[in-house]
């Protein structure tokens, strides 16, 4: 199991040398504090690699550590299976420097509200917690504490330790470890509206790492449009369409240069060395002002891509072998 950043001894900021594959990683930044679900998707991760954690304040500072050369990789949230992506994921991987995803986890969600000790539920007034853990428990929040006010938080895990004499919020919800860490009590369990809700987090290092193709993988890139016309989200669907490439998750999100002014953020089946992704990838470079391609792993899931007729590599390979004998 990856240590606790607890146990860890400082070292020093930046990294002499870049690690070429997973196994080399050794310190791994994660939206912290201690207790999130971030850090139980990297101890997920690391089963019994030995490796140091360095939890950070918010997503942004935990790719801004992984740019700097502070950590070899960061564990972030990249999508929940009831509110969708995690914008301030997406937004920061769209752009700054160069950063790939090498592998993702799906972590269950279960949500506990504690409070300290001798707060009893009727007395609740405010609570504290982050917004994609809110939006899983309007629902039980509207039933059980209507008037309750939502107190917006970093993260879940920082929700519990916020809790004090100046905290401005009486309860929060957090994840059952979290609460445990801080000794809260725990008013009520299982509060999600979503019994089966997941998020998945992406494991990400600087470019330099291409985990080997598996079979059941995952490719994703930000596409940015060279103009806003009608039809033009359809040219670059079709790249994909027509190599038989099969999309996980489609969201736009806004580039911030003007009103209207959006990219597209995709998950899609297939990893880089597959024949179909690399003639798709080819197809969107020709039509997209820009294509940043950042990175292909294996599903957390395991499904194993099943491409159709006419779109496996051997497909590929046998057409351009007939290609190259009517050109000689």
């Amino acid at each position: 199991m990856g240590r606790d950043d607890e146990t860890v001894e400082p070292t020093a900021t930046l990294r002499h040398m870049t690690p070429r594959t997973p196994d080399e990683l050794s310190r791994i930044a994660y939206l912290g504090p201690r207790g999130t679900f971030c850090q139980m998707a990297l101890i997920a991760w690391a089963g019994d690699r030995s490796l140091e954690q360095a939890p950070q304040a918010s997503v942004p500072a935990v790719l801004g550590a992984l740019r700097a050369g502070e950590a070899d990789a960061a564990m972030v949230p990249i999508e929940n299976s009831v509110e969708g992506g995690v914008s301030a994921t997406l937004d920061a991987l769209a752009s700054g420097d160069p950063l790939v995803i090498i592998g993702e986890v799906l972590v269950p969600i279960t949500f506990v509200l504690c409070a300290r000790g001798g707060m009893p539920l009727s007395s609740v007034r405010a609570v504290g917690t982050h917004s994609h853990a809110w939006a899983q428990v309007r629902g039980w929040m509207a039933e059980h504490l209507p008037e309750a006010a939502y107190v917006p938080t970093l993260s879940t895990a920082g929700a519990a330790e916020g809790l004090g004499g100046d905290a401005v919020y009486d309860a929060a919800v957090c994840a059952p470890v979290a609460a445990a860490n801080v000794g809260l009590t725990v008013l009520a369990h299982d509060i999600g509206d979503m019994k089966t809700a997941v998020t998945r987090f992406a494991l990400v290092t600087r470019p330099g790492i291409l985990p080997e193709p598996t079979g059941a993988d995952k490719t994703t890139v930000v596409l940015y449009q060279k103009t806003d016309r009608a039809g033009g989200l359809l040219d670059l669907l079709e790249q994909f369409a027509v190599r038989g490439v099969n999309l996980t998750r489609l969201e736009s999100r806004p580039t911030g240069e003007a009103m209207g002014s959006y990219c597209f953020s995709i998950d899609f089946e297939g990893h880089l060395r597959d024949a179909r992704v690399g003639e798709t990838l080819m197809g969107l470079k020709r039509v997209c002002a820009d294509v940043r391609y950042l990175g292909s792993y294996p599903r957390a899931d395991g499904v194993v891509t099943d491409a159709r007729e006419g779109t496996r590599d051997l497909d590929f390979a046998d057409a351009n072998a007939w290609l190259e004998g009517l050109r000689a």
